[in-house]
């Protein structure tokens, strides 16, 4: 590096020589562009990897026997070009419609980072050099460019820069890269070229004030600074001046005062290199930037040892520069974060707050700003401040309106957004008007602006998002106090009160009190009492503050006739809300008796149900444990398996709880049950149940256990058909199917490993398709030790980076919708929701790579019609679930916290009610032993665990009779 920079020095016109073979004759136009294009796809390929980090071996590529090479490579290719031409028609053709999409998508949607990306990769690619140039000179004006590709541009230029108009480009474009990001390797290429001109006129002059300006940029970065020091110290050494001695003492002094990495080789080298000894001052600086160095360690290690994009390691050492409060420093360190987080609007605004606060330089203010808004353009706020800061560092007019039309056409995702960005605006135009003048040019401007504003939110805001944004119509109440108050023009005020009452406002107390204080300071009486008279008539929500205030205005201005008129519509008003008050709450009250008649109603078909099966039943219902049975399951055969299913699926969806394991009777492999009459049918299940051994589950061995749910009830031999699956994952100690009490499979089992790693891996078969439907397979965990476990894998909170789909034709695939999202960026992820039976819903989740992506997306694929659907898309951003309330713990009678009574393995069921008084019951036995599933919770005595609903003495009578 320093030896390269050190033989540039000393050879400053190894260069011009290839500069007259570039301009060539115009008869060998032809031959030189076929040679171009050639050559141009050699380099295109090879290009960054021959110029990487070891770009100082090129500074001699451009010597005159480089130059003949790279003729005679050209002359060669032109030799052999028909030999090309076929092995490339057919690439160049598909390349070629593929530049023609992009250009085509891009005249649409010029925000399309990857489609710029593309476009420019595939140009390269084919040589297109002219077109490359403005693709990538289109790009930089919308998006700061990241390292890799600036440094591929440069590159590209470097090799093609021939004379010193094609240097003096190539520093500009330099100059534009160091003010996109802090990029330490992009000011060591800059650096190193320069030197490469320093045998031009003022070029010695140009190199050094590169590399201060590289020092001030980064020669603070505690990893990467060094080796800017290096390249500048080997560049002033290579220089025979007398002065040269005496520049290098200094950097080398300025570098041993500033904390960096390997400080003491450096140390280390200013003795070996200095012949007098070293000054004691600036050993001191050098120890004391080695204290320093100890403070800062544990923040760069951090960074070394976390990975990409390091937001919470940046934020902690954000935090610590700014308690040290070292404003270069503070700068650098924000500067580093957002390299890696460019698009984490809550950075940017952080950093833009910091500068505007303290620092408060205009060019470093204004640039920070300006890249904030090209990395995050769908942000309103970083627009919103960015003009502020322009208007406070008094940028032009002409400017500031540029950049607020930028602003409009940015794409932000909510219609609140764009009334945030005109008010920021308008309140910019109001502070530039002087009021003191009747009539100015600054003020038909700014209710020209007003004019736009509301028509742009009422026809392009609203058109696009349904709705207007300003519903209290906030930007028209700004309007209307301007011309009131300041321009003393009531008229026009009341004009606009009346347009904002007409769009839906005038049933709100709080509008027409806010029109009233404006009349009150600005108009006269006669209006005001004209608006609370409109306003008692109108308003809905609080009419009563409204009559209230229309009565003290009277009492303290009106005559008598006023009072009386004032009391009289007060009084009709109030009177006329209380009756449509009582009404409301009749109808109301009426409902909800409906609700309970109907209840009752089902009650009593329930029990006269209940009633008849129990006649139905053969031997007259002497066995308890069949009247049981019936109970829960029914006799009825028609209807029998209905409920069943239904109780079922309740049972599946509810995850490895405790009473799910509450079955007696688990066969490893269960014969198929015959489908006969129901007595046949329970008597063979309760002969299975004698004949298979009971299988206790140890809860112990949870963390070796999982849960199997939503399986089909009809599968058969479900241990037999699963084990395969699962010994993918580890060696399976026992498959456990749970069946239900007349030995049917209930859709869910246990599944035990041996080891605790093959359990953790065998989760990732969630959502697997088993027999059409899409298994679950979760944690066995004791509800009852953990009633807050839930099994979710995806986030309920706002992602900005995440879609929501909605109304997707059911025969839409994964595969399509995913070609429908490519086009708008990188596709993460992409769900489609289906049902427990795996069945589509018509919803979709899809993940982009970053916010910006997703933002295109939504402006370009809401509205979008999919197979005849018109489907709506939305930024993910799930309704907060409804918390279930936790059942309250009872405290039994002089004895502790008790949890609720179990009701045994499906739970409660709705006919089971609790009728009898409390002075008639009595203990029920104690649960049985758990089977195949979590121990139970200790049983608690009916009377204390029941909820019964309380019952009047004629619901006893009614009991009793029908008994």
């Amino acid at each position: 590096m320093a030896t390269a920079a050190a033989a540039s020095a000393s050879e400053p016109e190894a260069e011009p020589p290839a500069g007259p073979k570039a301009e060539g004759e115009e008869d060998e136009v032809k031959a030189a562009r076929t040679r171009r294009k050639v050559l141009s796809r050699a380099v295109a390929a090879a290009t960054y990897k021959t110029m990487g980090p070891g770009w100082e071996q090129q500074e001699e590529g451009v010597s005159e026997s480089d130059g003949d090479e790279e003729y005679a490579m050209a002359s060669s290719a032109d030799s052999s070009a028909g030999d090309y031409e076929w092995e490339y028609d057919e690439e160049e053709e598909k390349n070629q419609l593929e530049i023609e999409r992009l250009e085509e998508q891009l005249s649409i949607n010029v925000y399309d980072y990857n489609c710029h990306v593309d476009l420019i990769r595939l140009l390269r690619l084919e040589g297109e050099l002219t077109k490359v140039r403005v693709a990538r000179e289109k790009m930089s004006e919308i998006f700061p460019l990241t390292e890799e590709l600036w440094l591929e541009w440069l590159h590209d230029e470097i090799s093609m820069a021939l004379d010193g108009l094609d240097r003096e480009h190539v520093y500009e474009l330099f100059e534009k890269a160091v003010k996109d990001y802090i990029c330490p390797n992009i000011w060591l290429e800059y650096g190193q070229y320069s030197v490469g001109g320093i045998g031009q006129k003022g070029g010695l002059e140009k190199v050094r004030s590169v590399f201060e300006r590289a020092l001030s940029s980064v020669g603070l970065h505690m990893t990467k600074g060094l080796a800017i020091w290096e390249a500048y110290r080997e560049f002033e050494s290579a220089i025979v001046e007398a002065a040269r001695l005496e520049k290098v003492h200094s950097l080398f002094r300025r570098q041993l005062a500033i904390p960096l990495y390997d400080m003491e080789a450096t140390f280390a080298e200013y003795e070996e290199w200095s012949e007098d000894p070293i000054p004691e001052s600036v050993v001191q600086s050098y120890n004391k930037a080695l204290q320093q160095l100890e403070k800062y360690k544990p923040y760069e290690e951090a960074l070394l040892q976390a990975e990409a994009p390091r937001l919470a390691e940046y934020q902690a050492y954000i935090d610590f520069e700014m308690k040290v409060g070292d404003p270069a420093r503070i700068q650098l360190i924000f500067e580093r974060a957002l390299v890696e987080n460019c698009l984490v609007p809550d950075l940017w605004i952080r950093y833009s707050q910091y500068l505007d606060r303290q620092l408060k330089v205009k060019d470093l203010v204004l640039s920070a700003h300006s890249r904030a808004v090209r990395n995050c353009p769908w942000t309103v706020a970083l627009w919103s401040r960015y003009l502020l800061a322009m208007e406070r560092h008094g940028v032009e007019h002409r400017v500031i309106s540029v950049t607020f039309e930028r602003a409009l056409n940015a794409g932000f995702i909510q219609a609140t957004d764009y009334v945030e960005i005109w008010q920021a605006y308008l309140d910019y135009l109001r502070r530039r008007v002087d009021f003191k003048q009747d009539s100015s040019k600054e003020l038909e401007e700014l209710r020209s602006a007003f004019t736009r504003a509301l028509e742009h939110l009422q026809q392009e805001v609203e058109e696009r998002f349904n709705e207007s944004g300003d519903p209290s119509c906030v930007i028209m109440q700004n309007w209307a106090r301007i011309e009131a108050r300041l321009c003393n023009n009531m008229q026009k005020a009341r004009e606009l009160w009346d347009n904002i009452m007409t769009k839906g406002n005038a049933k709100y107390a709080n509008m027409w009190l806010e029109y009233y204080n404006l009349e009150r300071a600005h108009g006269d009486t006669q209006h005001c009492r004209k608006a609370l008279h409109r306003a008692v008539q109108c308003t809905s929500d609080y009419p009563e503050h409204v009559c209230e205030v229309l009565l003290t205005m009277e009492r303290m201005e009106g005559t008598l006739e006023d009072w009386d008129i004032a009391v009289q519509k007060t009084e009709t008003r109030l009177a006329r809300v209380t009756e449509q008050r009582v009404k409301a709450a009749e109808k109301e009250a009426a409902l909800a008796q409906q609700e309970e008649e109907k209840a009752e109603q089902r009650k009593r078909v329930r029990a006269e149900k209940k009633a008849l099966r129990k006649k139905q039943q053969p031997g007259g219902g002497g066995d308890k444990r069949k009247a049981e049975e019936g109970k829960e399951w029914g006799e009825d055969g028609e209807e029998q398996p209905s409920k069943r299913r239904r109780v079922e699926n309740s049972v599946a969806s509810a995850g490895p709880e405790p009473d799910a394991g509450q079955e007696k009777g688990l066969p490893e492999k269960p014969a198929p049950v015959d489908v006969g009459p129901p007595s046949k049918q329970k008597e063979k299940a309760a002969a299975l149940r004698r004949e298979v051994p009971k299988v206790l589950h140890d809860s112990s061995k949870d963390s070796v256990t999982v849960f199997v749910s939503n399986l089909p009830y009809s599968m058969g031999e479900p241990a037999a058909k699963l084990r395969p699956l699962f010994e993918a994952c580890g060696e399976v100690v026992e498959i456990r199917p749970v069946f239900s009490n007349r030995g049917d499979f209930r859709g869910y089992c246990y599944v035990e490993f041996k080891e605790e790693q093959s359990a953790r891996k065998a989760l990732e078969l969630d959502r697997k398709n088993m027999e059409g439907r899409p298994m679950f397979v979760s944690p066995c965990v004791d509800k009852s030790k953990n009633p807050d476990f839930k099994v979710f894998r995806y986030s309920t909170a706002l992602e900005k980076h995440k879609l929501f789909i909605s109304g997707l034709p059911f025969s839409c695939t994964k595969e399509e919708l995913e070609d429908i999202c490519k086009a708008h960026g990188t596709v993460k992820d992409l769900r489609l929701v289906t049902n427990r039976a795996g069945k589509p819903k018509g919803l979709a989740y899809v993940e982009y790579e970053n916010e910006s992506q997703a933002s295109q997306a939504v402006m370009k694929m809401d509205g979008m019609t999919v197979k005849e659907n018109v489907i709506k898309v939305a930024i993910s951003n799930p309704p907060q679930r409804k918390v279930p309330e936790k059942p309250e713990a009872r405290r039994a009678p002089g004895g502790p916290m008790v949890p609720r009574q179990i009701y045994g393995a499906r739970g409660k069921g709705r006919t089971q009610l609790a009728l009898l008084p409390r002075a008639l019951q009595r203990p029920g036995a104690a649960a049985g032993q758990t089977e195949n599933g979590p121990a139970p919770r200790p049983a608690v005595p009916t009377s204390e665990a029941a909820e019964a609903p309380k019952m009047s003495n004629a619901d006893f009578a009614k009991l009793l009779l029908r008994k």
